[in-house]
């Protein structure tokens, strides 16, 4: 008698380690995709712990972790007066990160970090159901060596985390598709509900690709796909829905106020200030929205993420909010130079633009190619052919954020571009694995591939080209690339046997550095101190001035250092007339603090501590910057008066006054000289003016009703430390008391 004996490890036989791939794919698989992880890992984490805050969000980050009310509504402020101007989904994973490792400028960068490795093996999964390993390979690394990809994952703003929602998005959507099923669609629109709380509209941009994949190739009845894409789309409404709703059913006295609202209403705040407004190129005026930016001349450009950009309506250059704003410099440095096509971006040719283009388009011709082949060629497949439909779905999505941005307002916000990046990347590896299979088959599609690499490596040597100070080598050895690729794949093709063989892996070889090398150099000068990256998401050169050989490196151009702490090339970062430093060229656009504060700082702020008595607030200050440093270091209840933009109705002059005479609020800190965003917005001073908002009518009010505090009697003189804070020369505090009101 035969006795089976089955060893204790029999039920485990099948477990593999997870550097080896599963069995129906190469044996290179698995760790090629660890090699490509582990590297997204180090890009976007390189340098974190030397990381500043992003000025304006850091400070809700700071509230959020305050109190839950806080975390719930976004509030901008400990005190829970008054929101961001955004949706707080994408801070929501920033602050528990801050909740569970202490507040510091790395742990808010952190979960950015996550998301971008998170998005990265997302692509590669729909990538490689979509169209095979190799081609998912090819696309994980074309997406990690995508300049914006690397500045975007390292930077604390909203794109991480809708980037990686609009993904598992596309995911589900390509089960949804394959099977037929419709709880896979459902969670699809659980996804876009959530890109929605962390970009709000932009999040449904990416609804005509899902839709059109479902719609076109799911196994299924037309009856059944209409009724599953109705149903996903109710789940996803109500997602995206639901903070906004919640926030308009409670009583505006138990929630803070809509900031960039003049009605204190959400969906102003996410259809007119955040949406409309950015369309006002083509007519589109928000008035009627109650967006405040509806207030000066028809809609301003506010940008959706990094704050302070406004779009000049003559020029179309982008205005910094400095104290130098509206010089030759600064429109120069908003423009990002020259533009391409005579666009900078602002115009409809933005995204052919160096300054944008050079971060995410270097993969322009080869993904156009990849979606007129994938569609053409498969011409005559069944409905439900997954070929063609993932080339529908990357090519839609493609051209419809294109559309978008190109219509928009982007006021230099490169992070934006991220969301362009991910199809590119897609069609890169489906478009090549796709040309690669006709050009072994032979025929007139052989010539597919050469022509697509020799456009591309031409375009990629163009835009290198317009940077002929940084890295001039780059652009002539794109150039030698490309060409040798082609040369070996034209010999491929007309030599046969072995040899030719050959040859054609070695074209294939050379197709693919010459397709990558030029972004690949980009992406890696996040290891360069001074061209690491910026707030504004950019890596390596952002922009180049107008008649100059010179290039202006990504943190110099908007204003801050590179995470690695150091400043840009040639200049002394903090020296003034350097970009960036007070009194320069650079930006307000995305000011970082390091969460300290000034000895005269903290005086002010021990003096109104001690004297606050039992008032709510520790003092108000009639602008949000007044309030960030005080906000970020201790988390102190100051009230900002104006919201972002200085034009919110935030509090009323009335309301101002009562919070004086219920005893609430005993101190005021009066903005000094800067400009700020109010000025950029039409503020004046004087009530006589009818442009004075709420803001610069409580200023008036408080310098006649109230009493100066001597900076003597906080231990500071006229001019302590006004240099080392912007915005802080001609600060002055005042004591207002029950009686003023």
């Amino acid at each position: 008698m035969a006795t089976t004996v089955l060893a204790p490890n029999a039920a485990g036989t099948d477990r593999r380690a997870p550097w080896r791939a599963p069995a129906d794919q190469p044996a290179y698989a698995r760790p090629a995709l660890l090699v490509i992880t582990v590297l997204a890992a180090v890009l976007y984490a390189w340098g974190i712990n030397h990381s500043q805050y992003h000025t304006f969000y850091a400070n809700a980050v700071r509230s959020m972790t305050e109190s839950w009310k806080a975390f719930f509504y976004g509030s901008f402020d400990p005190g829970n007066s008054i929101t961001l101007d955004k949706l707080p989904g994408f801070l929501w994973p920033q602050a528990l990160s801050a909740r569970v490792f202490g507040f510091h400028p790395w742990a808010l960068v952190l979960p950015q970090v996550i998301e971008g490795v998170a998005s990265l093996l997302v692509l590669y999964r729909l990538v490689r159901r979509w169209a095979g390993v190799e081609a998912a390979l090819i696309a994980a690394t074309a997406f990690l060596l995508t300049p914006v990809a690397v500045g975007l994952f390292r930077t604390a703003v909203e794109d991480p985390a809708f980037t990686l929602c609009v993904l598992l998005a596309a995911e589900a959507t390509q089960r949804a598709a394959r099977d037929g099923r419709l709880g896979p669609l459902l969670l699809a629109g659980v996804w876009v509900g959530l890109g929605f709380q962390a970009k709000m509209l932009e999040a449904w941009a990416v609804l005509p690709a899902l839709a059109l994949v479902h719609l076109l190739s799911a196994p299924i009845a037309l009856r059944r796909r209409l009724a599953h894409l109705g149903l996903s789309a109710l789940v996803m409404a109500a997602v995206s829905m639901s903070w906004m709703l919640a926030v308009t059913l409670t009583p505006a006295k138990d929630r803070p106020y809509v900031d960039g609202t003049t009605n204190n209403s959400a969906f102003s705040m996410v259809v007119g200030y955040n949406f409309l407004n950015r369309f006002s190129s083509l007519g589109i005026n928000a008035a009627s929205t109650g967006s405040v930016s509806a207030t000066r001349n028809g809609g301003g450009h506010h940008g959706g993420g990094g704050h302070g950009g406004l779009a000049d309506r003559e020029t179309g250059t982008v205005t910094q909010a400095s104290e130098t704003a509206g010089t030759s410099e600064a429109r120069q440095a908003g423009s990002g130079g020259r533009g391409g096509w005579g666009g900078d971006q602002n115009g409809w040719s933005k995204m052919f633009g160096t300054s944008l283009a050079s971060q995410t388009g270097w993969l322009y011709p080869i993904a156009a190619v990849a979606v007129a082949c994938g569609v053409l060629w498969r011409r005559g497949r069944p409905r439900t052919d997954r070929v063609r439909a993932g080339f529908l779905l990357w090519g839609t999505w493609l051209a419809t954020y294109f559309l978008v941005f190109s219509a928009g307002s982007v006021d230099g916000h490169t992070y934006y571009m991220g969301v362009i990046a991910v199809p590119l990347a897609a069609l890169t590896g489906g478009g090549v694995t796709l040309m690669w299979r006709a050009y072994r088959a032979g025929g007139p599609r052989a010539w597919a591939l050469p022509g697509a690499v020799a456009a591309t490596a031409a375009w990629s040597a163009y835009l290198a080209g317009e940077f002929p100070s940084f890295l001039p080598w780059l652009a002539p050895a794109v150039g030698l690339l490309g060409l040798g690729a082609v040369v070996l794949l034209v010999l491929g093709r007309r030599r046969r046997g072995a040899s030719g063989g050959r040859l054609a892996l070695a074209g294939l070889a050379a197709s693919l550095a010459a397709l990558l090398f030029a972004p690949s150099a980009w992406a890696v000068q996040v290891f360069n101190p001074a061209y690491g990256s910026s707030g504004m998401g950019a890596v390596g050169p952002s922009g180049k001035h107008r008649g100059h050989r010179s290039v202006t490196s990504a943190g110099g151009r908007t204003g801050q250092r590179p995470l690695t702490g150091a400043g840009s090339r040639g200049q002394t970062r903090g020296a003034p007339g350097a970009p960036g430093a007070p009194g320069g060229t650079g930006g307000f656009r995305v000011r970082r603090g390091d969460g300290r504060l000034t000895a005269t700082q903290r005086e002010l702020l021990r003096y109104t501590t001690a004297h606050q008595g039992s008032a709510t607030y520790v003092f108000a200050t009639t602008r949000w910057n007044g309030a960030s440093p005080y906000v970020l270091a201790t988390g102190a209840h100051v009230l900002p008066l104006g919201g972002y933009s200085g034009r919110v109705p935030f509090p009323t002059e009335a309301q101002f006054r009562h919070l004086v005479a219920s005893g609430k609020l005993r101190y005021v800190l009066l903005g000094g000289g800067g400009r700020g965003m109010g000025a950029l917005f039409g503020n004046r001073t004087g009530t006589g003016n009818r442009s004075a908002t709420g803001a610069t009518r409580i200023t008036a009010w408080v310098r006649s009703a109230c009493t100066p505090v001597p900076t003597s009697a906080y231990g500071g003189t006229e001019s302590a430390d006004a240099t080392k804070t912007p915005g802080a020369t001609g600060e002055e505090l005042y004591r207002c008391t029950a009686g003023a009101a």
